[in-house]
């Protein structure tokens, strides 16, 4: 697998230096700007589209890193950025997350906290949306533009069309990577509110500490460094549509004014002696099971039902193999369009092993996979080794309903821990010792093989194995797991 690269844009040299270093040995590879014009020129070069992820400093002389995060998100919607600053306030860190950065570091900043932030932004970046033309697409054409004609998509469209003709709540259920947020836009651009904004929040990404004041806006004075008024997500999205994707993952407290926004239809800014009315209609979004977080306590039954008036369940891709092809096909003419290039055909033999791989990350995986392809590849038809990355598409783990035992696919040797073979698709209760293993380890191994079969893709497996994404990243650093 190639080395991911990062790009350090850092004007003093012995921050560029100490950065160029820990990236380095963290088996990343390197690139330096020293200047924020010199960041936006490499990225608009051949060799920045080699970048996967973004160290930025925020003070920097002429363009300051919000300046260059503002100019670079329009053409890089998904890269990664982290911002690095000696100067942290919340106020800054709001401007920041706003522009549109992954996470902040204050410096001075242990190699530890760099490194981990880098992973957690690499690992985002295989799950963030769809690629943005296609978005701005569905919004304006709406259910049209949706691909599939399996049962199961069509059910789901009928539904989904159903609710855009009232401003009830929605909760849209579903894996990871199924298209949620298309399916809120194109409720959004059929319903009397398609002229007024569709404001977009990603719930699960926001700092716990800020997101009351991202939701809801802050006064002036309300807490320190809040220097000036903000406004919240509610109130931009007056009007018109508010998404709240990954909704399971909201802090408690903010969970019961949420309840009171949808209550009351107002809201109470952080500091604010008064409230605002918001007139909204609110369409949420999990890749969990809801019921069983109110039955776990970690989220409010009254704000369930409150939000799951009118659920709509999304199927995986693996459920709808049939709407493959011309998924398949649509990418094929989307993403030439995109990016300026010769439009590519498909094999009979590339195809059939795109319509009988498992997509574990569904259509995002899928899309990424198509742009990866016709991006790299040299020939004007795809082939199999186009798709390199699916680990040779192998099919779908096979279930045996009459055993109950998961059948999964062999891992390399030096894999598992020790008293595992690693030839055996089970995991062994016992060591080669004769003792059971501890707990433990035996929840290390699970996690190991759940992180492996669905490619990484981290907020599947949290959902898979029923904990939390923050629980799952502590078990990684508990277990000193590798992702």
């Amino acid at each position: 697998m190639a080395q991911k690269s990062v790009l350090i844009v850092e004007d003093e040299i012995t921050q560029s230096t100490l950065l160029e270093g820990i990236v380095t040995r963290a088996g990343y590879v390197p690139f330096v700007a020293q200047t924020g014009a010199e960041a936006l020129d490499f990225m608009e070069d051949k060799q920045g589209e080699a970048i996967d992820i973004v160290l930025l400093d925020l003070v920097m002389p002429g363009m300051d890193g919000l300046e260059v995060l503002q100019k670079l998100r329009p053409q890089k919607p998904n890269l990664p950025v982290i911002m690095l600053t000696a100067h942290s306030s919340i106020n800054t860190v709001v401007d920041a997350m706003r522009a549109g950065a992954n996470d902040f570091i204050v410096k001075p900043a242990s190699a530890e906290r760099i490194r981990t932030a880098i992973s957690a932004g690499l690992e985002t970046a295989s799950l963030v949306g769809e690629i943005e033309p296609m978005q701005k697409g569905l919004s304006i054409a709406g259910f049209d533009s949706l691909v599939g004609d399996s049962p199961a998509m069509q059910r789901a469209v009928e539904l989904a069309r159903k609710a855009s003709t009232a401003s009830i709540p929605v909760l849209i259920d579903g894996e990871s990577g199924v298209g949620k947020e298309v399916f809120a836009r194109a409720i959004h651009a059929a319903s009397e509110r398609a002229d007024r904004p569709f404001v977009a929040v990603n719930c699960g990404a926001i700092p716990e500490n800020l997101v009351e004041s991202i939701l809801f806006g802050h006064e002036k004075g309300a807490f320190t460094g809040a220097t000036e008024k903000r406004i919240g997500k509610f109130e931009e999205a007056n009007g018109g549509t508010l998404f709240l994707d990954e909704v399971g993952e909201l802090p408690a407290d903010v969970q019961v004014k949420l309840l009171r926004a949808l209550q009351e239809r107002e809201i109470d800014p952080v500091g604010g002696k008064t409230s605002i009315k918001v007139d909204i209609r609110v369409i949420s979004a999990t890749n969990r099971t809801l019921a069983d977080c109110v039955a776990e306590g970690s989220f409010r039954e009254d704000l369930f039902y409150r939000l799951n008036v009118y659920p709509i369940n999304l199927p995986p891709l693996r459920n709808r193999r049939e709407d493959i092809p011309a998924l398949v096909q649509h990418f094929l003419k989307l993403i030439p369009e995109m990016e300026a290039l010769p439009e590519r055909n498909i094999s009979q033999a590339a195809l059939s092993a795109l319509i009988n791989y498992h997509w574990p990350g569904n259509i995002r995986q899928l899309q990424n996979a198509i742009f990866r392809a016709v991006i790299l590849s040299e020939r004007d038809t795809l082939e199999p080794p186009d798709f390199p990355h699916l680990n040779g598409l192998q099919p779908a783990m096979t279930v045996d309903t009459s055993s109950t035992q998961i059948q999964l696919p062999p891992q390399p040797q030096g894999g598992f821990s020790a008293g595992v073979n690693a030839e055996s698709p089970l995991i062994s209760l016992v060591a080669n010792e004769g003792h059971v293993r501890r707990l433990a380890d035996i929840e290390c191994e699970v996690i190991r093989r759940t992180i492996s079969h669905y490619d990484g893709k981290m907020a599947e497996v949290a959902r898979r194995l029923g904990i939390g994404r923050s629980t799952l990243y502590r078990k990684l650093e508990e277990y000193g797991l590798k992702r």
